[in-house]
């Protein structure tokens, strides 16, 4: 079974959107697929598919006696089958050790071919072990920059988790990262690859298990909600600020456009390649699944640093056709008469809205970021 985590550095990025339409595309191409709601203690998914739903994960780890075949719901979708999370256990977001064993144990013993998990926002310890479960974990972000910021959060967590797990409690690796984490700021402050490097000189068996652990983590990054080609820099920045922070690269695996339809799905509690099959937002979608379609069984490795060059250069030129279809179609409401030109200007109106909101966020950040270099460089 392949197991897809997907996970946001931030909520509103649409994490959720893609991993409800994601596993119907699956199901669509002949797949069995389980769609799996771990953002616990927001748990949603059910209202994305629209089913109603009176147990979940929190009903099968609490004494009510529910098995874990109790929980698994049958959807409209062939082949997709789903299992819902739960807020109305209290504690569900802070999950036990044990308890996150038996759910991850479940879900791999399912007769399906693909499980896709939707992950709660942010780097909390559950999400990271979640995302950890699998390899091939999806990262969705939009062109903001606190999402790309966070999303490069989430992976620097996310390995400093691969660190801590692979030092062996009473390890000289173990009490190394210990003592950093007493001190909050050294730890901040600390690379990544540095901290591994101290690591490997004073316990190597540690770090080799670090290094395994690493070569086989390649995260797949998704850029959502875009509003022109230009967009799509974000994610380049992303992609350099992993390899020389963090010691990793990652995969593109495409691009959605913002799409107003999206909204008017979800209210109706349709999925959006149900609603609208042929929107560009669908399209994308579609495009995505057939990617992940096309990972093998094999694969343990990270790809070549050539192909993953390719990976960024397609999403380029998909976020050029994507606009250029998008463009298309609002001219073809226009001359219909479905869009008026009123709305026209008001939806640029309410884009420009937008875009003046994220450039105070980018000022707003860029001076911490000053603030934060002249505290480092302080004598």
């Amino acid at each position: 079974m392949h197991v897809f985590p997907v996970a946001s550095g931030k909520g509103g990025v649409g994490k959720s959107l893609l991993s409800t339409n994601l596993a119907i595309a699956l199901a669509q191409a002949g797949k069995k697929v389980v769609l799996v709601d771990l953002d616990l203690g927001a748990s949603n998914l059910h209202l994305m598919l629209g089913l109603p739903v009176s147990k979940g994960l929190g009903s099968f780890l609490s004494s009510s006696g529910d098995s874990f075949d109790d929980i698994i719901v049958k959807t409209q979708f062939d082949g997709l089958l789903f299992i819902p999370g739960d807020t109305e256990i209290p504690g569900m977001a802070n999950l036990t050790a044990g308890q996150k064993k038996r759910i991850l144990s479940r879900i791999s013993k399912l007769d399906a071919d693909y499980a896709i998990l939707d992950l709660g926002a942010g780097t909390h310890i559950n999400t990271l072990d979640f995302f950890l479960y699998s390899n091939t974990g999806l990262i969705v972000t939009t062109p903001a920059p606190t999402a790309t910021v966070n999303a490069y959060l989430f992976l620097k967590n996310a390995i400093f988790r691969l660190l801590y797990l692979a030092c062996k409690r009473g390890s000289p690796g173990y009490d190394y990262i210990r003592k950093l984490e007493k001190d909050g700021k050294a730890l901040q402050q600390m690379y990544l690859p540095r901290m591994a490097e101290e690591i490997n000189k004073i316990d190597p068996e540690s770090y080799n298990k670090f290094k395994e652990s690493l070569e086989s983590f390649y995260p797949r990054l998704i850029l959502n909600m875009l509003e022109n080609p230009q967009d799509t820099i974000r994610a380049q920045r992303l992609r350099h600020s992993c390899q020389q922070y963090l010691g990793i690269d990652i995969e593109h695996l495409g691009i959605i456009y913002r799409d107003d339809l999206q909204d008017i799905a979800l209210s109706s509690r349709i999925p959006i390649i149900t609603y609208k099959p042929d929107a560009v937002l669908s399209q994308a979608i579609y495009r995505i699944a057939d990617k992940l379609l096309q990972i093998s069984d094999s694969e343990r490795s990270l790809i070549e640093i050539d192909n993953i060059d390719d990976t960024f250069q397609e999403a380029d030129v998909e976020a050029q056709v994507d606009f250029e279809s998008k463009m298309q179609y609002v001219e073809e409401l226009l001359h219909t008469g479905t869009l008026t030109t009123g709305d026209l200007v008001e939806t640029v109106k309410m884009q420009q809205i937008e875009i003046n909101r994220i450039k105070k966020e980018n000022q707003f950040l860029k001076a911490k970021l000053v603030k934060a270099i002249q505290e480092g460089f302080k004598p």
